[in-house]
């Protein structure tokens, strides 16, 4: 009986009957040899007590591999026996998942007890082809006025959030997540403070988790499981969207990712281009952004990623691919939080590409007459203050200055309210006459 069991333990543990030896541990990657794995295979490392954690096949050689580990490798020896995961890196997905806190594992760290999935999907999936994208021709609301109104945003739609630390990310995306019209929601917590986590939940999304998949790899966590934080937590969107559901997804930040895969890549061996970043960084990126969007007779995923940028230089090499790689940029200034404008959203330096397909003329017409008075009142904004512009001078500015303060309580809206997309375009619209 008792030896049935210990083959039905090893059964579920979908591993080779053969395995491999570790024969060299350096900071960040292990040398096996044994086996004759693939690039991106899992293997499970276990020690002489039987303690087991896992890893994947980064590099190969002629007669070794090397392998980068879920954990760290403090603990792990030389003589350590490797089996091959037959499965590969797979989730748990199903409805259970909602409401849930889990790890790039799908393993639930909330304390709610054990999840019981319907079943999983590799966390390592192509994007969706091109012929198979649907057209992104109906708008996504996220009840913030400033973003329906002047960046509106369209379902299946991929928008960066760009801002320096403690500009007020994590509070835009609350209001987001919040404010949404999706009906399911998976957000991924790559490479933040521990702190941040419980706080995200209880202040920015008022401990209300309903319909909410929270993916959570902490800056503590190894690169390996920052990394595939953020591919797991696609997945999980990406089951939802299978389903026909309309799906939002939110990333912070794609920067702590590509700092994930820089750690890994330079452990390898990569050479360092950009601030340190290897090349391998740069492709990563559209393998994990290209997987949102709508897909023909199938649901849609909307993703939202913030970008964390270093000293606000918007040059950085992760914030430029990214641009270059979404379909619009939210940009947060640190400059209009000290005027009291939260979320401090620089409606100048941002874009929604697909704004003009999804709005309608009156809605357009409104959304540029904003941003033309709004550069007016920018561009003049030291002559008004000191009083050296004289009223008739220029009628299009007349007519900016007498709706400034319309147009700065437009942009303001409190972190716990929420507004609906038809009062958001009314009130810009009326605004505008």
């Amino acid at each position: 009986m008792a030896l049935e069991n210990i083959k039905e333990k090893l059964n579920r543990l979908n591993l080779s009957p053969t395995f491999g030896v570790i024969i060299k541990v350096e900071q960040g990657f292990l040398l096996a040899n044994g086996l004759s794995p693939s690039i991106g295979d899992i293997v499970k490392i276990v020690n002489e007590d039987n303690n087991a954690t896992i890893g994947m096949v980064s590099a190969l050689e002629e007669s070794s591999f090397k392998i980068t580990p879920f954990s760290f490798v403090e603990g792990t020896k030389v003589g350590d026996k490797v089996y091959l995961n037959t499965k590969g890196l797979q989730i748990p997905v199903g409805n259970e998942l909602l409401g849930r806190v889990i790890n790039p594992l799908g393993e639930p760290i909330d304390g709610k007890g054990e999840l019981r999935a319907e079943g999983s999907m590799p966390i390592i999936r192509p994007p969706i082809a091109a012929m198979k994208r649907g057209m992104i021709n109906e708008v996504f609301n996220v009840g913030v006025k400033s973003i329906d109104g002047l960046l509106t945003c369209g379902k299946g739609q991929k928008l960066g959030i760009f801002a320096g630390s403690g500009v007020g990310k994590s509070t835009l995306m609350g209001m987001i997540v919040r404010g949404a019209s999706a009906k399911i929601k998976v957000v991924a917590l790559i490479g933040e403070r521990g702190r941040e986590v419980p706080e995200f939940v209880e202040k920015n999304l008022g401990g209300d988790l309903t319909n909410t998949v929270l993916v959570v790899a902490t800056s503590d966590d190894s690169p390996l499981m920052r990394k595939y934080g953020a591919f797991a937590a696609m997945s999980i969107a990406e089951y939802f969207k299978n389903k026909g559901e309309d799906v939002l997804f939110m990333m912070d930040s794609v920067t702590r990712f590509a700092m994930a895969q820089r750690e890994i890549g330079l452990a390898l061996g990569e050479p360092p281009t950009s601030k340190g970043y290897p090349p391998s960084v740069l492709t990563l990126l559209p393998q994990l952004m290209e997987r949102a969007g709508k897909e023909n007779n199938q649901g849609s995923i909307t993703a939202y990623f913030t970008v964390l940028v270093e000293g606000d230089d918007m040059s950085d090499p992760i914030a430029d691919q990214s641009r270059s790689i979404l379909d619009g940029h939210i940009l947060l200034d640190r400059n209009l939080t000290d005027f009291g404008i939260y979320p401090p959203i620089n409606i100048l330096n941002s874009a929604s590409r697909l704004m003009n397909d999804i709005a309608t003329q009156e809605h357009i017409q409104a959304a540029r007459k904003f941003r033309r008075f709004y550069s007016l009142l920018k561009e003049n904004e030291v002559l008004i203050r000191i009083g050296a512009y004289q009223m008739g001078s220029d009628k299009e500015l007349d007519e900016a200055i007498s709706k400034k303060e319309g147009m700065e309580n437009y942009l303001k809206q409190d972190h716990n309210e929420v507004f609906s997309y038809e009062a958001s375009i009314n009130e810009l619209i009326t605004l505008m006459q």
